[in-house]
């Protein structure tokens, strides 16, 4: 396998940026993912990457070679896209082998390569079948399998699991999880469902109006997000944003609302706010870091449920608080009812706060 960097990638379209300066670099057999809403530059990087299209300006780099001006088939990359791409009159068997006879390889040599990647995707039982007997997720695992007979330096992956249903999508998550691990694969891929890049990348890069917003580990993005978009775009459900004001009352660092509560900050978080470049502050918080209170309790703003959704084994309510909408989780024992007044007690140990003008995380050091 190879390592992959990018140095300061531009993709334009007239005068349109679809990819604006992106830099990160992908080590030996790391799995990273793209994630970003529609439009936000992922999948035009990737085919960059692929050689799909042409780059504007900058470097792409795989292995120790600079490879903007070489084909596809140069490239050393095998992709996998979210249409399996197969073909419908040949065997499992004649999918996986085509590629290797394009490259003219050796009979016996491109059997030993096809039922080693059918063994190593448990797929040795169906080799004899046409797609139209395979179910979704068994042709994806064949689409796998005619990228991995290549031996790539890189797998490239677009939204793979998109045509499966959600049920499909979990188990092909660990199995393309074990695929990675297994063949400590490097792999590039691009998805727009946040929870598949949490729970199968090394590293995931936030991508938004062709910007890289934050290149981290997953769990470093989800607990330090750079931004308020990368805040609100990691989490499910979503961090809640209320907009508020600082100020100072008593010779304490406070929150104002618009509705007249306050709420004191820890002298940490108050060193954040110091270091803002407005007044205007956001708060973040994640629903698992809030408390759900039936009457006022010290530290705690009112609210006002605004709906109740029971998933089981928790329950999601949705306030009202400051022009924002807070998700809070509660055990499904606590009983709310939409309209009724509630109060929010946050943890200040684990709220966020944001510059209300840059919208950048605010730190205390």
């Amino acid at each position: 396998m190879a390592h992959v960097v990018l140095k300061d990638l531009v993709k334009t379209y007239g005068g349109f940026k679809a990819v604006n300066n992106v830099s990160l670099t992908v080590n030996d057999g790391e799995f990273v993912a793209l994630v970003g809403p529609s439009g936000c530059g992922k999948t035009t990087t990737l085919n960059l990457v692929a050689g799909l299209i042409p780059i504007t300006s900058g470097d792409i780099v795989i292995g120790d070679r600079v490879v903007n001006d070489l084909d596809p088939k140069d490239r050393d990359i095998a992709m996998v896209f979210q249409n399996y791409a197969l073909y419908p009159q040949k065997s499992v068997y004649k999918n996986l082998a085509f590629p290797l006879q394009m490259r003219k390889l050796p009979r016996d040599e491109i059997d030993k390569k096809v039922k080693d990647a059918a063994r190593v995707l448990d797929m040795t039982h169906l080799l004899e079948r046409k797609p139209r007997e395979l179910s979704g997720g068994q042709q994806q695992r064949v689409a796998l399998g005619r990228a991995l007979v290549r031996d790539p330096a890189v797998f490239l992956m677009d939204e793979p699991l998109s045509n499966l249903d959600a049920k499909l999508r979990v188990q092909m998550r660990s199995e393309i999880k074990r695929f990675h691990q297994d063949l400590k694969a490097t792999i590039i891929y691009v998805t727009h469902d946040q929870l598949e890049a949490v729970t199968m990348a090394d590293k995931m890069a936030v991508m938004n109006g062709g910007f890289l917003q934050q290149y981290d580990s997953p769990a470093q993005v989800f607990a330090h997000p750079m931004n308020m978009f990368v805040a609100s775009f990691i989490g499910s459900p979503a961090m809640s944003l209320i907009p508020l004001q600082a100020s100072t009352a008593n010779g304490n660092t406070v929150l104002t609302s618009a509705e007249g509560w306050t709420l004191e900050l820890s002298p940490r978080n108050a060193r954040k706010v110091a270091e803002a470049t407005t007044k205007k502050v956001v708060l973040g918080a994640r629903h698992s870091t809030i408390k759900l209170h039936k009457s006022a309790v010290p530290g705690s703003v009112p609210a006002k449920a605004y709906t109740v959704e029971p998933t089981g084994d928790v329950t999601f309510v949705q306030a009202f608080l400051s022009g924002a909408i807070v998700n809070v989780s509660v055990p499904p024992t606590i009983a709310v009812a939409p309209d009724e007044q509630i109060w929010l007690e946050f943890d200040q140990e684990r709220m966020h706060l944001f510059d209300g003008e840059t919208e950048m995380a605010l730190k205390a050091d």
